[in-house]
């Protein structure tokens, strides 16, 4: 068995690693959603107000951006800031990307407009079916892609970013433990 002094070496150690891990976390699912308001690597749809409402969210740059850099402080609003944007990625994913679509096949006037086309889509899955992703989103171009590609990104990094805040929890109560039995 360890005794106190390992464990509370152990424990530091550990305290290092996810401090340093969490950060990076928070760097890249902040530089994720970023991206996210940028379609294409084109301004014109931020600038135009056509952007989805999962990404004006920006829950990768506050809730796991900054929430998660100040787990330093607070590992509770670490933990609400990681589930947020797990919570946000996996609505995103389920309604799709925001995109100009054809909606003269729903009898609408207007022939395209911009919406969730895969929101209501009930009978088929878009994120299964690979036909879909070119087909139905006519701007930004490869829409689906964009969206897929950051948006779970965003979701396995908080669900990363959930792990180590439990990690860290649970080496936290190990280190107080292990300082109240220090002799």
């Amino acid at each position: 068995t360890l005794s106190p002094p390992c464990m509370m070496a152990c424990s530091r150690t550990c305290s290092c690693i996810l401090g340093l891990s969490l950060g990076t976390t928070a760097l890249f699912a902040a530089g994720a959603n970023v991206v996210l308001l940028f379609p294409n690597w084109d301004v014109t749809y931020l600038l135009r107000g056509l952007i989805g409402k999962h990404a004006k969210l920006g829950t990768g740059l506050w809730g796991a951006g900054l929430m998660m850099l100040t787990a330093l402080l607070s590992s509770g609003l670490a933990l609400l800031g990681a589930l947020i944007c797990f919570i946000t990625s996996g609505a995103a994913l389920k309604d799709g990307p925001f995109c100009v679509f054809d909606v003269s096949s729903f009898n609408q006037t207007q022939p395209w407009k911009y919406g969730y086309p895969f929101k209501d889509l009930h009978t088929r899955n878009y994120l299964y079916d690979h036909s879909l992703w070119n087909s139905v989103c006519l701007e930004p171009s490869k829409a689906v892609v964009w969206h897929v590609s950051f948006f779970s990104t965003l979701l396995c990094i908080s669900v990363l970013q959930i792990l180590l805040v439990v990690i860290h929890f649970v080496n936290s109560f190990l280190g107080l433990f292990c300082s109240l039995c220090e002799e």
